[in-house]
């Protein structure tokens, strides 16, 4: 069948009906949700079997340069909606459903989000692995298939409470098991140097089975592999502690190993958490390297051509083991010269850069490195002392320099600095906004980019428009439809037209009815999920992302509490009604963002069943924030909040998705925050506080946040309001350590120094509000301007300046 020629809904409905009866075994005549939900999958899978088997067989006769995209977490998101899109399914699916007295958006709303990742990092390798697949790239993307994920989040009494997200309790019809891919991943023990051999005499051994999710081309008949490893004991009981009724000890051995692919970013404040931790990271990265070498050799049955046919890309520090791992492979196993190998390595490997903190790039303690992986701390030692040889001649005399660019940091606990790795060990480098890419060569790899100024370079991010807009927001997509016809899909240049449209009275009056719908919904999830009864009517204010004390979801409180105050000091003022909306998961250890979680559930509380407000202010947290209620929430925002301290977000793509569904955003000149504004122009776009340049003269010459906080009675007030206990009267004392970490503890987010300004541009966005017509001139200008953030740019530039991989031609 032709990807142009949709399939006819009489015939998609006998498919549903077959797999009704022949594969999920129901009576097609009395067929539940759930049965008809696995149908329509099924009819969806069938065809992406086809394709992935074609595309598979066609780049193995041709031996085609694959991209091999290594990534702890791909947030995928629900699948049905996404598949029927890319094989033209959708209307035949909808019109099946119908014939069973179901609607087709109900189906899919019984599907669980894949809990693969947590945020950003992951959602962009989603949104890559839809581009390559779009694109035609011949691509796989590696991962664990997690079958806990990282936590589903409930909020009780105002706090964050974990428990499993069991997406898998049910299965999936979506993922392909590949019970031939098995690969045993080794651990511990010690190494042995014998007769000019190097054995690696492990202590332990879990398989790693493999299982594909294959993520479809729009467009095309190409698709991409995600491939996801789960963690098996190599004896799954010892039936001997068994019999004799020692059934906790017959289970440990499964369970030791088997806990490797449960949960997403085990709490790593304890050892045991440090060492699944590494351990994850090493098994995924260990078992795709495996499959990748296995694959290479079957095609092309040596090594010394790996890098012309292969390009790995390093998704932050997560799989920088792998750089090990192949000199690992190539020296102990395929017998390979150390320096040949070690120039395969670098033409093979690029990384991408997430953060600039240094804080927050991965390093390892030495000993537990030796303890988890010997033979690979023995290959880090001897790259780091080749490598620091290098410099030495470069710069010789310079110990300082040698000891920040030394892979083992030295000061304290000697530990193995991952990104370091990363760097030594790639042909490129690449940040993810111009911002951010700039920063990296000033800052954290400011050394290295003195010794390799070629190696850095910068891919700023993007998301795919499927999802983003013509998923999530099938009004906009179909008013988008009418007035620029379809191909925007596959070319978001296209919105530039819309442009055309900003003037004429009636497409906007289609934008905000549109919108409004949006709002309409969203307020419906809002009352279901916590309760609040919210207006679609007010200024619906959006800040949906991981908690972190950097992104400063407590700035944006500030200004609630703040506002709040002022309609009580002169409630009869013209307030223009808000809504103010978080969602996001803290860490499960990170005591500061779960306290910023509690103080927003006390605030709500107050605010919310306060009469003197009314409808004037709303302030609500939606629980367990993902990819599905992402599609609920952007495209019914209208004010999208970025508003992380300058220099510290690396790019920021939630800014992209609420920008291309016509929210404004309020934000600082950080990460793409920056290209958005080159984009939509200064004027639609509401920027406050201090630049990166600013920040760093601050701290520079000394940050005084307790100046703020005294000569600012109102900032003063509120900070007072919350030390003092007035949003949790129960107990007074909850929330001083969090105010005292600002006005005594060096406020290390700046967030008392951007409070005036950011209140002040907040007064902004309330008298544009007041002019409907004029903010929905801004909001079109907004989704006009966001064509260069699809993420099939971005990944057309790694394609022709990183990983020289061109379109499958087949």
């Amino acid at each position: 069948m032709s990807n142009n020629i949709k399939a006819q809904p009489s015939d998609i409905g006998k498919d549903i009906n077959a797999h009704l009866l022949h594969t999920v075994g129901a009576d097609p005549a009395h067929a539940s949700r759930s049965d008809m939900m696995l149908a329509v999958a099924q009819v969806a899978r069938a065809q992406l079997s086809e394709r992935w088997v074609h595309t598979q067989r066609e780049e193995a006769r041709h031996k085609a340069r694959r991209v091999v995209y290594l990534s702890m977490e791909f947030l995928m998101g629900r699948t049905m909606s996404n598949a029927l899109a890319a094989l033209n399914l959708t209307e035949g699916a909808a019109a099946g459903a119908l014939q069973h007295a179901q609607n087709l958006e109900d189906l899919t709303n019984c599907e669980p989000d894949a809990a693969l990742g947590n945020g950003g990092l992951g959602r962009l390798a989603a949104c890559f692995l839809d581009s390559m697949a779009t694109l035609g790239l011949p691509s796989f993307g590696y991962g664990i298939r997690y079958e806990y994920g990282m936590f589903a989040q409930d909020i009780q009494n105002g706090c964050q409470v974990e428990y499993p997200d069991s997406w898998l309790k049910d299965g999936t019809p979506w993922e392909f098991p590949r019970a031939e891919l098995t690969y045993p991943v080794r651990f511990g023990g010690w190494v042995a140097h014998e007769d000019g051999k190097v054995i690696w005499k492990h202590a332990g051994e879990v398989a790693a089975k493999a299982y594909d999710m294959v993520v479809p081309g729009h467009g095309t008949h190409k698709v991409s592999t995600l491939r996801l490893w789960k963690a098996v004991a190599p004896d799954h009981i010892d039936l001997g502690a068994f019999n004799t009724g020692d059934y906790a000890r017959a289970a440990s051995a499964k369970n030791e190993y088997e806990n490797i692919s449960w949960v997403l970013y085990p709490n790593d404040s304890t050892l045991a958490g440090r060492e699944l931790r590494l351990k994850q990271e090493y098994f995924f990265v260990a078992a795709s390297m495996q499959d990748l070498i296995k694959r290479h050799l079957h095609e092309h049955h040596t090594l010394d051509n790996l890098a012309e046919h292969v390009a790995i890309h390093l998704n932050d520090t997560h799989p920088a083991i792998g750089v090990a791992e192949l000199m690992r492979i190539l020296c102990d196993e395929h017998s390979m010269h150390w320096d040949r190998a070690w120039a395969l390595c670098g033409s093979t490997f690029s990384y991408t850069n997430h953060t600039l903190m240094p804080e927050a790039l991965e390093s390892w303690p030495v000993s537990l490195v030796q303890h988890v992986l010997p033979r690979h701390l023995e290959i880090i030692f001897r790259i780091n002392k080749e490598f620091l040889d290098q410099a030495a001649r470069l710069c010789p005399g310079d110990h300082d320099f040698l000891k920040r660019l030394s892979l083992i940091d030295e000061t304290g606990e000697r530990r193995v600095r991952m990104a370091h790795l990363c760097v030594v060990g790639s042909h490129r480098i690449n940040g993810v906004s111009a911002l951010h890419s700039d920063l990296l060569v000033h800052t954290i790899f400011a050394d290295f980019a003195k010794l390799w100024p070629h190696r850095f370079t910068n891919m700023t991010n993007g998301v795919t428009p499927r999802r983003w807009l013509a998923q999530s927001n099938p009004g906009l997509s179909r008013l988008l439809d009418v007035s620029l016809g379809p191909d925007w899909r596959l070319d978001l240049d296209q919105l530039k037209r819309l442009k055309e449209h900003q003037g004429d009275a009636a497409f906007r009056a289609q934008f905000r009815a549109i919108k409004r719908e949006n709002k309409v919904r969203l307020a419906k999830l809002i009352q279901q999920t916590t309760g609040v009864v919210v207006s679609p009517d007010s200024l619906f204010d959006v800040q949906v992302k991981r908690i972190h004390e950097y992104k400063r979801q407590l700035l944006n409180l500030l200004h609630v509490v703040t506002r709040y105050k002022a309609i009580l000091a002169d409630p009869q003022a013209a307030w223009v009604p808000r809504t103010v909306i978080f969602a996001g998961k803290a860490a499960s250890s990170y005591v500061s963002a779960k306290s910023i979680i509690r103080l927003i559930h006390d605030v709500g509380l107050t605010i919310n069943n306060d009469p003197r407000i009314g409808d004037k202010l709303k302030l609500v947290f939606i629980p367990n924030y993902g990819v599905s209620l992402a599609e609920i929430i952007m495209p019914g925002a209208d004010l999208s909040e970025q508003i992380s301290t300058a220099g510290t977000e690396a790019s920021g793509t939630g800014n992209m998705k609420l920008a291309l569904n016509g929210a404004l955003t309020i934000g600082t000149d950080d990460g793409a925050n920056i290209e958005i504004r080159q984009q939509v122009g200064d004027e639609n776009i509401f920027i406050f506080g201090l630049n990166t340049a600013e920040v760093r003269h601050l701290r520079i010459t000394g940050y005084q946040p307790l100046n703020h906080y005294e000569n600012n009675p109102t900032l003063k007030a509120v900070l007072d309001a919350i030390g003092e206990g007035e949003f949790s009267p129960d107990e007074p004392g909850r929330y001083s350590a969090l105010v005292n970490s600002l006005v005594w503890g060096g406020d290390h987010y700046l967030l008392l120094a951007d409070y005036a300004s950011y209140v002040a541009t907040q007064a902004q966005v309330d008298d544009l509000y007041r002019q409907p017509d004029q903010w929905s001139q801004r909001a079109i200008a907004n989704v006009a301007g966001m064509g260069v953030f699809s993420s099939d740019r971005t990944i057309g530039e790694y394609a022709r300046q990183i990983w020289h991989v061109g379109p499958a031609a087949y």
